[in-house]
């Protein structure tokens, strides 16, 4: 791909323009490339990378794992989930920078076919909307303390209905908010938590033991991977607006290392400084008011991504099952709303036992795509070469993947040993390249694709 230099500095008034159509732009390209000349400055996409993983569910995963590790234990789980989170992002991210093609259409030419990439988009569209419900609810529970005469599941409807505005407008919009929130989140915050860990001696609390059930370091590492995968696994619908592969390296170096460390690590501290794992009681109890809006900040600038690759999946699924295509927008509102009464039904009390099956069931899919794209290769010319437009045809099933994905999925499950969320990577990895090797990766039956 012929790439173009890059001239601004990230701020969005030197972004591509929106296109003049209104519904092609809301729509973001949902079914088809990103065009070279609409993609953005590498900094117009790394803070929204960087506010993904300073997000206020980073706060909840550091909490959780200090509340059941020390804390060397939980530096180390941060430290091995942090590094299967960067080679996933890193591998998938690339794809979706050189094919310009999001992770629901990817994976039509990436090992899945056309109908279990339909199937990919729907679970993939199903954990994000819960973790829509998630960041809802936590932003809800905090505005509550402040405002009590509105009750939480209103409050959830309310931050539901906010984000969902702004993801209707597409990237551009989340650009903006990027820029406005994450500031706001990190500098907030910062002044809170110093505040706070400055009430504690630092060598106390890297020494003291844990208030809750202890976790092992199995667990907390697949908690810390877990937390983030499906967000690595779906890197393609950001980095697929990145103009350069160095693009895509600078800023999963920097959001996830920097990210992981400022605010798991800090999470860590505060739980063993306060003896809690409640996230709300840790940000509102040192700031009062003030740990509100940060609630409300980090929640914006993480759950708009998660909307928005929801709505991606959710056109993809609706296009391959039933023959239309329906505008993300619209989608996004549908999508918003059903996210919205998953926080307002209380999705958060089941948040723990969330991020432990997304450990050892979304891997997988990173693992084929990646051991398709770059060893296998079955389908990658033919995606290749159709570019600036999309190959004439795609298979409709490959049986093979489905059953590796399986696999995987019950190897990350149930073996006794090892990382759940990593073995369940590697096995997909090694299983798909076997089938490749045997002859095994073709699809059953073929669709063209209308001109």
């Amino acid at each position: 791909m012929t790439q173009i230099p890059s001239t601004s500095h990230g701020s969005p008034d030197h972004d591509p323009p929106a296109p003049s159509h209104a519904d092609v732009g809301h729509d973001d390209y949902a079914l088809t490339r990103v065009p070279e000349a609409a993609r953005y400055s590498w900094w117009s996409v790394a803070v929204q990378r960087f506010g993904q993983m300073s997000a206020l569910s980073q706060f909840l995963l550091g909490a959780a794992l200090g509340f059941g590790m020390d804390f060397w234990n939980a530096i180390l789980a941060i430290t091995l989930g942090s590094v299967i989170l960067e080679v996933v992002a890193i591998a998938t991210g690339l794809i979706g920078q050189r094919e310009g093609l999001s992770t629901s259409m990817l994976t039509r030419w990436t090992g899945f076919g056309r109908h279990g990439s339909s199937l990919i988009a729907l679970v993939i569209a199903l954990s994000l909307t819960g973790w829509f419900g998630v960041q809802s609810a936590v932003a809800a529970t905090a505005l509550t303390k402040f405002v009590p005469s509105v009750p939480v599941w209103a409050w959830s409807l309310i931050v539901g209905a906010g984000v969902t505005a702004i993801v209707v407008y597409g990237f551009k919009s989340m650009a903006w908010t990027a820029y406005l929130t994450v500031p706001a989140f990190l500098l907030l915050a910062g002044w809170s938590i110093v505040s706070e860990l400055s009430k504690h001696p630092l060598g106390a609390l890297t020494t003291s033991e844990p208030a809750g059930p202890v976790l092992s370091l199995a667990t907390g590492t697949t908690l810390v991977a877990g937390g983030f995968i499906v967000g690595m696994v779906i890197t393609p619908d950001m980095t697929r607006f990145n103009r350069r592969p160095s693009d895509v390296v600078k800023q999963t170096v920097i959001g996830v290392t920097i990210g992981e460390y400022l605010v798991a690590v800090t999470g860590v501290l505060l739980a063993h400084a306060l003896r809690t794992s409640d996230i709300i009681e840790i940000v509102t109890s040192t700031s009062g008011f003030i740990g509100a809006i940060i609630v409300v900040a980090g929640t914006i600038k993480m759950n708009d991504w998660n909307l928005y690759s929801a709505s991606l999946g959710v056109v993809n699924f609706i296009e391959t099952v039933f023959n239309r295509s329906t505008n993300r927008a619209t989608v996004s509102i549908a999508v918003g709303a059903l996210g919205s009464l998953l926080a307002a039904a209380g999705i958060l009390d089941h948040f723990a036992d969330f991020l432990v099956l997304l450990g050892v069931a979304i891997p997988p899919v990173a693992g084929i795509m990646v051991a398709e794209y770059y060893v296998v290769r079955r389908w990658r010319a033919e995606l290749s070469a159709s570019s600036p437009g999309l190959p004439s045809s795609e298979p409709t099933w490959v049986p093979a993947t489905l059953v590796v994905w399986l696999l995987a999925s019950l190897g990350g499950k149930f073996l006794p040993w090892g990382i759940g969320s990593l073995n369940a990577l590697v096995l997909s990895v090694l299983l798909y390249v076997l089938a490749g090797k045997l002859g095994l990766v073709r699809g059953t039956g073929v669709h063209h694709r209308s001109s």
